[in-house]
């Protein structure tokens, strides 16, 4: 073909149907729905967007949005006064942007050490959370020059404090989901008590502009990518509908601020957490998020040099190869999360009206929704629907830390029972095996599904050899002694070797199957003796501390 011949050729504009018909051509038979996934917070993400949202986020998000790019706020960890400056000097000179600080410890500061503090308030933003009116920190502030205060910008947590005269552009009104975030709200949760707790506060002020000079919210940003772009992209379209009820056209700038959070962390495999601490950074970017503060990796057991370092180049490296800091709305135009948005913005704007009618937040019943949506968050992690890579799935039999830091307020976490399972059976475990009968390729996808479930709780299993009967099988145990035993196999070879297994099992010897079985055919088995059994969806959680409990207790002789 010819480049004149290429200049003139034409595609045929392909319909929603014809994509559809590739899409369940590729699933061998099984429906379209398969391909249909329902969230948390009740939205179903289509495997295909082929049409224009009807809401047009985008012009709202750009509007909304002074300057394109963000501010990298990495936390100051330290131990004391001097260190934390220490601390802070060096990571701004590495290309941090801002002073962070977490009041959960406070430190004695003398005078000279404010005055120095002071000198990097007046040049830098200020982002302090969990602050007490009491911590001598906050005399820093008195250490600043008039003449510059009305250039320092930033955030301050703190609740009875009398801000000092001239600072005009600190903010102090804030709304934090971070405690709400980790009780297990989702994504239209948060957003809905973010407007709640904002016509709360917006009651207390004189007027609407003088309560948005003062206002900041701060999300935390998990590891649902997409939904977590779409949350901050939403917020903004909220918060001129908010606007709107206060008779302004144009909603003034609040500063959205994003932290990445420990929801998801996991003390068992923690460099996976840098994976999960770049996605939700990265997800914080493309939302339109005007701070961020990323977690270093090992926040848990305790942060050093390198994960700090980590974590802010992390930023660094996105600001530099991607250039999304030189875009205003950089994942406006997709039609998948354009929805996404949409949907967000119908749902949470419903349950605020919802809170609303009801009296405000005093009056919602927020523990009972947050903790229905924990118990779903928890249910899917135990059954493996929600993945942690390296805890509840891919799991490494490696040396694990359980140490906790202490340097951040205690939060909850979906990895915490996996970790209590896995300091379980640090120390001592049963000796387990997979009894393998048949031939391999009709056993394995099953002993190294049984292997991979075990891991997740810390259990080490080897193979048996493979067996042709229950009678080798029998004499190989007599042998070896294992305290458990998970019998690997297609349904047919375990159905007939399982009750002449169970019949002459030697003492001692904790017995389960592979497989999902019929509710008759296993309470005859376990009549016969059968512990239980181990298959895919089933709730790890459960299994493995019944197996710790047998393990330990009444089934074991």
């Amino acid at each position: 073909m010819t480049i004149d011949n290429m200049k003139k050729t034409t595609f045929e504009k392909v319909g929603f149907e014809q994509w559809k018909e590739l899409a369940v051509n590729s699933l061998k038979g099984k429906p379209y729905e398969k391909l249909v996934t329902r969230t948390l917070e009740g939205i179903e993400l289509e495997p295909l967007y082929f049409e224009k949202p009807e809401l047009d986020s985008s012009s709202t998000v750009l509007s909304m949005k002074r300057t394109p790019g963000w501010i990298i706020a990495q936390q100051t960890i330290a131990d004391s006064s001097a260190h934390f400056l220490e601390q802070l000097e060096d990571s701004l000179k590495k290309g941090n942007e801002a002073i962070v600080y977490d009041g959960i410890h406070q430190f004695d500061w003398n005078d000279d050490q404010l005055l120095r503090l002071s000198s990097f308030i007046s040049k830098y933003p200020v982002f302090l959370f969990n602050v007490r009116n009491d911590d001598p920190l906050l005399r820093a502030f008195d250490f600043v020059h008039h003449e510059v205060r009305e250039a320092v910008s930033g955030t301050i947590q703190v609740e009875d404090w009398v801000m000092p005269v001239g600072y005009n552009n600190i903010r102090t009104a804030g709304v934090d989901l971070w405690k709400e975030h980790h009780e297990g709200a989702d994504a239209v949760t948060e957003l809905a008590f973010a407007l709640a707790e904002a016509a709360r506060i917006a009651a207390d002020y004189e007027s609407f502009q003088a309560f948005a000079d003062n206002y900041f919210v701060r999300f935390p940003v998990d590891t649902h990518f997409f939904m977590e772009i779409a949350k901050l992209r939403a917020f903004r379209v909220l918060w001129q509908a908010f606007a709107q009820g206060y008779n302004f056209d144009e909603a003034p700038f609040i500063p959205v601020l994003a932290v990445t959070s420990l929801r998801s962390f996991s003390k068992l495999d923690p460099y996976v957490n840098l994976l999960r601490a770049g996605n939700e950074t990265f997800a914080a970017v493309l939302g339109g998020a005007d701070m961020i503060q990323a977690h270093p990796h090992n926040i848990l057991t305790g942060p050093n040099a390198s994960s700090i370092r980590y974590s802010r180049n992390m930023q660094l490296v996105l600001k530099e190869e991607t250039h999304v800091e030189k875009v205003l709305d950089p994942a406006g135009g997709s039609y998948f999360i354009e929805k996404l948005t949409e949907q967000l913005v119908e749902k949470s704007w419903e349950l605020f009206l919802e809170i609303d009618s009801m009296g405000g937040m005093e009056h919602f019943q927020k523990g009972k929704r947050i903790q229905e949506l924990s118990l779903k968050l928890q249910a899917e992690t135990a059954n493996g629907r929600k993945s942690l890579i390296g805890t509840n799935i891919y799991a490494e039999l490696a040396a694990v830390n359980f140490e906790d830091w202490g340097g951040f307020h205690p939060v909850a976490r979906l990895a915490e029972p996996f970790e209590g399972l896995r300091h379980s059976f640090s120390e001592k475990q049963p000796k387990t095996v997979l009894l393998t009968f048949g031939k391999l390729k009709d056993f394995k996808p099953r002993a190294d599904f049984v292997s991979g479930f075990l891991a997740t709780g810390g259990i080490k299993s080897d193979w048996s050899p493979v067996f042709d009967s229950a009678e080798h099988a029998i004499e190989w145990l007599q042998k070896e002694k294992p305290e458990y035993a998970i019998v690997c196999g297609k349904d047919e070879v375990v159905a007939a070797v399982l009750e002449t297994l169970l019949g002459q099992l030697p003492v001692g010897i904790m017995l389960d199957v592979a497989g999902k079985i019929d509710e008759k055919t296993l309470q005859h088995w376990k009549q016969l003796g059968l512990n239980g059994i181990v298959f895919n969806g089933q709730n790890k959680i459960e299994k493995l501390q019944d197996i710790l409990n047998s393990w330990q207790g009444g089934s074991r002789k």
